[in-house]
Parts: C-alpha cells; sequence; structure tokens
C-alpha cells in the first residue's frame, strides 16, 4: 500500500490502494457508492460499479435516462465513497461529471455478456413498472430482436466520469484515531495535500 503522508498524486494513491484491494480479493472491489442532487434538491445515493479509472477520472456506466441519469443531467457534479472493509480503507471523491464519448461506451458495452447488453434495452431503468412479467417480456422481445447478430449499444445508455476536484483517503486506527488525508485540486492544476482530524 502507498502511504498518503508521502504521495503527492492521489491518482497514484488510488490506484495502488485498488490494485491491493482487489488483490485481497474482497468481493468487487470496484463496487462504488455514488451520491447526485436529485431533482427535488435532496441527496440521493446508490452503489454503482467502477469501469475503470485514469488520469482523466472515474467511469462508470448507466442508462442516460434512468433517476441518476436525469439528476446528473441538471448538476452535473457528483461523489464517490469506496469501502474495503477488511482492509479498513475508505476513498472519497467528488468532482464534476461528464459523459463519455460515443466510441468509449460501445467498447465497453461490447465487452458486458450478451444477457447484460439486452438489458440494458429492456428495461426503463427507475420507471414504474407493474410486475416483472412486463420487464421479462421486453427481455424476450429484445431478445428476438437481435438474435442474429451483436447488440448494439442503446442511445440512451453509456458512460459517466467523475473528473475529482477533491480526493480523501481514510485509514481506520485504534481509537478511531484515524488516518485522513484530504487532496483538493488549486488554481495550478495539481494537488494540496493535508492531514485531516479523525
Amino acid at each position: 500500500m502507498t502511504d498518503p503522508s508521502r504521495e503527492d498524486d492521489p491518482l497514484a494513491l488510488f490506484r495502488s490502494w485498488y490494485e491491493a484491494a482487489a488483490g485481497a480479493e474482497i468481493d468487487k472491489p470496484n463496487a462504488m457508492t455514488l451520491a447526485t442532487v436529485g431533482l427535488d434538491d435532496r441527496p440521493k445515493a446508490r452503489i454503482v460499479l467502477l469501469s475503470s479509472f485514469d488520469e482523466r477520472g472515474l467511469v462508470f456506466h448507466t442508462n442516460y435516462l434512468s433517476a441518476k441519469g436525469r439528476e446528473l443531467e441538471r448538476v452535473p457534479w457528483a461523489a464517490l465513497v469506496f469501502w474495503w472493509d477488511p482492509l479498513g480503507w475508505q476513498v472519497r471523491v467528488e468532482g464534476r461529471v461528464e459523459k463519455t464519448s460515443g466510441e468509449e461506451s460501445d467498447a465497453y458495452f461490447a465487452g458486458r455478456p450478451r444477457g447484460s447488453q439486452i438489458g440494458a434495452w429492456a428495461s426503463a431503468q427507475s420507471e414504474a413498472i407493474t410486475r416483472r412479467g412486463v420487464l421479462e417480456a421486453a427481455v424476450e422481445e429484445y431478445a428476438r430482436r437481435f438474435a442474429h447478430g451483436p447488440v448494439p449499444r442503446p442511445p440512451h445508455w453509456g458512460g459517466y466520469r467523475v473528473v475529482p476536484d477533491r480526493w480523501e483517503f481514510w485509514i481506520a486506527r485504534e481509537d478511531r484515531l484515524h488516518d485522513r488525508f484530504a487532496y483538493d485540486r488549486n488554481d495550478g492544476g495539481g494537488w494540496c495535500r493535508r492531514r485531516l482530524a479523525p
């Protein structure tokens, strides 16, 4: 694990921690809480999966017409939280959100299991349905429609990239005297690191 007190680059630190979490056999180390501002101006949160990350930001994929998609359209800012319990590590990220390119979304969609691809067409995510049979019928319809070839990416489905302007790394310590390190983007595009009281 990279020590936050000695690392000036939060992305390098995150990469080190993420690889350690993946190596610790944690179930779904890519699971993260995504918090958005609801259409009613109340906070909304749910678990999504990190698809990828690099110097541009952290990416997840979803239905653009879902509740979170509509929320991000209105207020394109979000917060993420990773919690790797066996290690006692938490990472928080805050930043502006932008859609990934169509080419990036196409490439990711093409690598998904076929059932998940069909599901992206069949589910009007976040909309009320009368019974599960409605969803199952839609799955059957799209499975027939795309039976003889690859499933194209729906136009309403794709990636979002959270572009961090703040990171926080948290390490559990005894007596709740945890280690916390915040990285805030400065005017020059670099990062200002500060140790925070727990």
